[in-house]
């Protein structure tokens, strides 16, 4: 017989259910970790290995050639996990609930192992010593990556990071796609994310060759990432993101006709 006392046993949390937030959990500071090191690493201040000083000590081919494969290793990863086909032979092996904490965890990873053995490269293409100038990077610099972090707010941060997703399987629920409703940022450029990037990564006042090989990789991997990622929500939305691709440039915020009604579009 049902009664009022019945507890519906979706409500009650499963053990793999919490061993799934504590995963996703762990992933995401995983990742405020690597990223708060990045941005120490890249103004080269505080922490004990930069982009210009600390680490191991290489000739200068070597250490180019090291730099360029770690930062291959990164978008190899990042680009591939993110990929549909990927995901849908991964979920055969992991819940589908912490597939994008793993895809967090593995990159913050390897982040780290690109900030413990990144190699200093001498040489300086720039040094701006006028006081205004500095204070003018410095500013582009910090606006750079405050671009990056408002705009993953302005999709869904969480999902993003894969916590929304544990905590759905630890309520009992099914996930759900969430819509990316162009707000913000997204009304002006579809990658803000990408577009922070690329001015935290130019934006120095003393800029290395070791630097430069970084921002040169980074800003290549960029565009790469950009054409698959658009290639895949072009498949999964059709004349819903190409209308968007019309509408709203790239990387650029260049003026074109004003966006109409609101649009929903995938954030991955």
């Amino acid at each position: 017989m049902v009664t009022t006392q019945q507890i519906d046993v979706r409500t009650r949390p499963t053990t793999a259910a919490v061993v799934s937030v504590g995963y996703g959990v762990v992933s995401y500071l995983a990742f405020v970790g690597a990223f708060l090191y990045g941005v120490a690493f890249l103004a080269d201040t505080v922490v004990p290995r930069t982009v210009d000083h600390g680490g191991p000590r290489s000739g200068t081919t070597a250490a180019a050639i090291i730099d360029a494969l770690l930062l291959g290793v990164f978008a190899v990863q990042h680009s591939v996990m993110a990929r549909p086909g990927f995901k849908r032979w991964w979920t055969r092996i992991v819940p589908h609930s912490v597939e994008r904490s793993t895809y967090v965890l593995f990159a913050s990873l390897i982040l780290a192992l690109l900030f413990w053995q990144w190699r200093p490269i001498p040489g300086v293409l720039w040094e701006i010593q006028d006081s205004m100038g500095r204070v003018a990077l410095h500013t582009l610099f910090a606006l750079g990556w405050t671009i990056v972090l408002l705009s993953t707010f302005m999709i869904n941060h969480f999902d993003l990071f894969g916590l929304r997703q544990v905590w759905l399987r630890l309520r009992g629920a099914d996930y759900t796609e969430v819509p990316f409703v162009t707000r913000g940022f997204y009304n002006f450029v579809r990658h803000p994310i990408m577009l922070g990037f690329l001015i935290a990564f130019w934006s120095t006042p003393y800029m290395t060759m070791g630097h430069l090989l970084f921002a040169i990789a980074t800003t290549g991997y960029i565009f790469i990432g950009i054409f698959f990622e658009e290639r895949d929500l072009a498949a999964a939305h059709g004349r819903s993101f190409e209308q968007y691709r019309r509408e709203v440039p790239m990387i650029l915020p260049l003026p074109r006709p004003k966006p109409g009604a609101e649009r929903a579009v995938s954030p991955r």
